[in-house]
Protein backbone atom coordinates (compact mmCIF):
# COMPACT_ATOMS: atom_id res chain seq x y z
CA UNK A 1 0.00 0.00 0.00
CA UNK A 2 2.88 2.44 0.56
CA UNK A 3 4.28 1.80 -2.90
CA UNK A 4 1.18 2.32 -4.58
CA UNK A 5 0.12 5.85 -2.76
CA UNK A 6 4.17 7.15 -2.62
CA UNK A 7 4.25 6.59 -6.53
CA UNK A 8 0.74 8.48 -6.61
CA UNK A 9 2.35 11.58 -4.45
CA UNK A 10 5.34 11.12 -6.32
CA UNK A 11 3.68 11.75 -9.24
CA UNK A 12 1.07 14.54 -7.85
CA UNK A 13 1.81 18.11 -9.91
CA UNK A 14 2.52 20.28 -7.03
CA UNK A 15 2.61 23.48 -8.81
CA UNK A 16 -1.55 22.78 -9.37
CA UNK A 17 -1.94 23.40 -5.69
CA UNK A 18 0.09 26.40 -5.97
CA UNK A 19 -2.12 27.71 -8.68
CA UNK A 20 -5.23 27.19 -7.12
CA UNK A 21 -3.63 29.14 -3.95
CA UNK A 22 -2.40 31.69 -5.91
CA UNK A 23 -5.93 32.13 -7.69
CA UNK A 24 -7.19 32.69 -4.74
CA UNK A 25 -9.10 29.33 -3.08
CA UNK A 26 -7.93 28.76 0.30
CA UNK A 27 -5.71 26.11 1.11
CA UNK A 28 -8.35 24.19 2.32
CA UNK A 29 -10.29 24.70 -0.57
CA UNK A 30 -7.79 23.89 -2.89
CA UNK A 31 -6.51 20.80 -0.78
CA UNK A 32 -10.46 19.28 -0.96
CA UNK A 33 -10.98 20.08 -5.24
CA UNK A 34 -7.59 20.13 -6.48
CA UNK A 35 -4.90 17.39 -4.41
CA UNK A 36 -7.57 14.65 -3.30
CA UNK A 37 -9.19 14.13 -6.72
CA UNK A 38 -6.02 13.81 -8.28
CA UNK A 39 -4.31 10.91 -5.74
CA UNK A 40 -7.83 9.39 -4.76
CA UNK A 41 -7.39 6.68 -7.58
CA UNK A 42 -3.40 5.99 -5.88
CA UNK A 43 -5.33 6.36 -2.48
CA UNK A 44 -8.06 3.63 -2.88
CA UNK A 45 -5.68 1.53 -5.23
CA UNK A 46 -3.83 1.44 -1.80
CA UNK A 47 -6.50 0.81 0.18
CA UNK A 48 -7.98 -2.33 -1.61
CA UNK A 49 -4.57 -3.48 -1.67
CA UNK A 50 -4.39 -3.54 2.15
CA UNK A 51 -7.35 -4.82 2.37
CA UNK A 52 -7.05 -7.83 -0.34
CA UNK A 53 -3.73 -8.86 0.94
CA UNK A 54 -4.84 -8.78 5.05
CA UNK A 55 -7.02 -11.88 4.19
CA UNK A 56 -3.58 -13.41 2.84
CA UNK A 57 -1.97 -12.84 6.63
CA UNK A 58 -3.17 -16.45 8.61
CA UNK A 59 0.23 -17.03 10.03
CA UNK A 60 0.09 -13.53 11.62
CA UNK A 61 -3.24 -13.67 12.87
CA UNK A 62 -2.78 -17.25 14.35
CA UNK A 63 -0.03 -15.85 16.52
CA UNK A 64 -1.79 -12.39 17.69
CA UNK A 65 -5.21 -13.31 17.60
CA UNK A 66 -7.07 -14.15 20.95
CA UNK A 67 -8.92 -17.08 21.26
CA UNK A 68 -11.82 -15.05 21.52
CA UNK A 69 -11.42 -13.21 17.74
CA UNK A 70 -12.44 -15.53 15.02
CA UNK A 71 -11.01 -13.49 11.38
CA UNK A 72 -11.72 -14.96 8.24
CA UNK A 73 -8.51 -16.14 7.52
CA UNK A 74 -8.61 -17.88 11.15
CA UNK A 75 -11.86 -19.33 10.69
CA UNK A 76 -10.57 -20.34 6.70
CA UNK A 77 -7.47 -22.20 8.26
CA UNK A 78 -9.05 -23.68 11.14
CA UNK A 79 -12.09 -25.34 8.86
CA UNK A 80 -9.45 -26.56 6.88
CA UNK A 81 -7.22 -28.26 8.97
CA UNK A 82 -10.20 -30.05 10.71
CA UNK A 83 -12.37 -30.95 7.75
CA UNK A 84 -13.22 -30.06 4.06
CA UNK A 85 -16.21 -27.50 4.39
CA UNK A 86 -18.33 -26.00 1.36
CA UNK A 87 -18.22 -23.00 3.24
CA UNK A 88 -14.87 -22.92 2.48
CA UNK A 89 -15.00 -23.31 -0.62
CA UNK A 90 -17.32 -20.79 -1.32
CA UNK A 91 -15.61 -17.70 1.25
CA UNK A 92 -12.39 -18.80 -1.45
CA UNK A 93 -14.30 -18.56 -4.23
CA UNK A 94 -15.61 -14.95 -3.59
CA UNK A 95 -12.14 -14.02 -2.85
CA UNK A 96 -10.80 -14.84 -5.93
CA UNK A 97 -14.57 -12.63 -7.63
CA UNK A 98 -13.34 -9.91 -5.06
CA UNK A 99 -9.60 -10.10 -6.16
CA UNK A 100 -10.69 -9.77 -10.08
CA UNK A 101 -13.30 -6.96 -9.38
CA UNK A 102 -10.59 -5.11 -7.04
CA UNK A 103 -7.98 -5.05 -10.19
CA UNK A 104 -10.88 -4.09 -12.81
CA UNK A 105 -11.50 -1.57 -10.27
CA UNK A 106 -8.28 -0.23 -10.02
CA UNK A 107 -7.67 -0.59 -13.95
CA UNK A 108 -10.68 1.90 -14.14
CA UNK A 109 -9.59 4.18 -11.87
CA UNK A 110 -6.07 4.49 -13.69
CA UNK A 111 -7.78 5.23 -16.69
CA UNK A 112 -9.89 7.61 -15.14
CA UNK A 113 -6.84 9.33 -13.78
CA UNK A 114 -5.15 9.49 -17.44
CA UNK A 115 -7.83 10.56 -18.74
CA UNK A 116 -8.07 13.70 -16.28
CA UNK A 117 -4.42 14.43 -16.18
CA UNK A 118 -4.67 14.80 -20.69
CA UNK A 119 -7.55 16.60 -20.08
CA UNK A 120 -5.85 19.22 -18.00
CA UNK A 121 -2.92 19.87 -20.38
Amino acid sequence: MIITVTATLAGFDRSLYNAAVGMGASPTRALWDITVPLIRPGVISGGLFAFVTSFDEVVVVLFLAGPEQRTIPRQMFSGLREQINPTILAVATLLILLSVALLITLELLRRRNERIRGERF
